[in-house]
Parts: C-alpha cells; sequence; structure tokens
C-alpha cells in the first residue's frame, strides 16, 4: 500500500490472526467465505488516535462491512463531515447488512450524513425490503433511497446502483438517470471479485476531479471492467483510461 503512495496507520492485535477469505469462482462467479479474525477487532480509539487524517480529508469513503466490526467509528467520522461539509461516502456491501436488525439501525443512523450511496441491485433490493418499499424497481428504490432526509444543512444524496452488465442507475433529489455500462465479451470475464469496489475507485477518480457525472460512471465502469478480466483483485501496471 506504501508503494502505491497510500499512507496507513493500520490497528495491530497482537493476539489475534489476519483475517483471511476463501474465494470459489466457478464460470466467472465467485462466492466468498470470509474469517474476519482480528479485522473484526477494530477499536474506536484507534480512530480518535489518527483523527489527524480525518481532518485533512475532503472526502471519507467506508465499505459498508465495517458496520460489523466498528459502527462506532464510522458514525464519528460521518458526523465530522457532516459538521465541516466534506463530503462522506458508504457502500451497502452487502444484502445482509439491510437484513440483520443492528446493522440495519447503523445504517440507519448513517445514511442522513451519507453524501453518495453505492450499492449494486441486489443490495438495493434487500434495503428496499428492509424499508418495507413493495417495489423491485432499481430506478424507483434508487429514487426512494435519495429522498431520505439529509443531515441539516447537506445537499441531497446521490444514489449509485450498479447492475452488472446492465445500465448503472444515479438518483440525487428526486432525479433519476441511467447510464448504459459497456459490453464486456463473457469469454473475456475471468473473475468478479472486486468489481463493485473497482467501480467506486474510478467513479471517485473523477468525482474529487469535479468532473461531470457521465465521466465518473464512465470511469466507474472502466475499472470494473478492467479488474474482472484478471484473476484477482488486481490492475494492469499501467492504467491506459482515457476521459
Amino acid at each position: 500500500m506504501t508503494g502505491l503512495g497510500c499512507e496507513c496507520r493500520y490497528l495491530k492485535d497482537e493476539t489475534t490472526p489476519t483475517g483471511t477469505c476463501a474465494v470459489c469462482v466457478v464460470d466467472a462467479e465467485r462466492s466468498l467465505v470470509a474469517n474476519l479474525a482480528a479485522a473484526n477487532n477494530y477499536k474506536l480509539e484507534h480512530t480518535k488516535a489518527n483523527w489527524d487524517l480525518v481532518e485533512k480529508a475532503d472526502v471519507v469513503y467506508s465499505a459498508g462491512f465495517f458496520i460489523t466490526a466498528c459502527s462506532e467509528a464510522m458514525i464519528e467520522v460521518a458526523k465530522h463531515c457532516a459538521a465541516a461539509g466534506k463530503t462522506y461516502c458508504m457502500n451497502i456491501s452487502a444484502p445482509f447488512l439491510c437484513e440483520v436488525p443492528p446493522f440495519k439501525a447503523a445504517i440507519t443512523e448513517l445514511l442522513p450524513m451519507v453524501d453518495i450511496l453505492f450499492g449494486n441491485e441486489n443490495e438495493a433490493l434487500s434495503f428496499a425490503k428492509s424499508e418495507g418499499w413493495e417495489t423491485e424497481s432499481i430506478e424507483e428504490i434508487a429514487t426512494l433511497i435519495s429522498k431520505i432526509p439529509m443531515a441539516e444543512g447537506k445537499a441531497p444524496r446521490m444514489v449509485v446502483i450498479t447492475q452488472g452488465k446492465d445500465d448503472t442507475v444515479v438518483a440525487q433529489g428526486g432525479k433519476v438517470q441511467t447510464f448504459p455500462t459497456p459490453a464486456v465479451d463473457a469469454k473475456e470475464i475471468v473473475d468478479t471479485n472486486g468489481a463493485g469496489d473497482a467501480f467506486v475507485g474510478g467513479f471517485m477518480s473523477q468525482h474529487v476531479a469535479g468532473q461531470p457525472l457521465a465521466d465518473c460512471v464512465k470511469a466507474g465502469c472502466w475499472a470494473a471492467g478492467q479488474i474482472i478480466r484478471r484473476s484477482g483483485c488486481s490492475f494492469p501496471e499501467k492504467c491506459e483510461y482515457t476521459a
């Protein structure tokens, strides 16, 4: 990570092994079995001890998976972003986070402070079900999530829902747009691991640079299209993306 230009401050647990994840790939589709181990022992105190990084950040992103380990840290950082006028982004990450009451409660508490919410169609459907919404329309679900009230002073939330090879749906302020996903030949797909995370990385690379929404989605689709052509969560050494 340091070699890639990232400043990392990990919490090291001297008594618990590093987490592991078994991945089963069948016909390019994958299933995961995770053993969180040390990753499940994160403490809010570590966030507070490294608060200087939070204060320096203009944009913060967190996967929803972190809710299972330390939702308190996510909430503290989100509150800071809301108060300071910064951008806080979150990924739903998995349907079960909407289905387990304590995890859904954390999402509910966080949502008023979330400026950009990412997810895929399965996560969107799970969220809708947890809210009691009787619709399976991804466009309608994205619009309804975008309308959930924000914290005082916050702009309307942007909701970005990917659907694999189908259109990406983006809703904000009650308005919804769809963007076509460039086709990838099925023969080129090696492993879908990391596609959603890659999409977010590509999307945010353009968003933080102030680029139009269409360019953000384009970069997200490009990054996802790269990672699914390779084994594991890896990218080519040279980035050949052009806006």
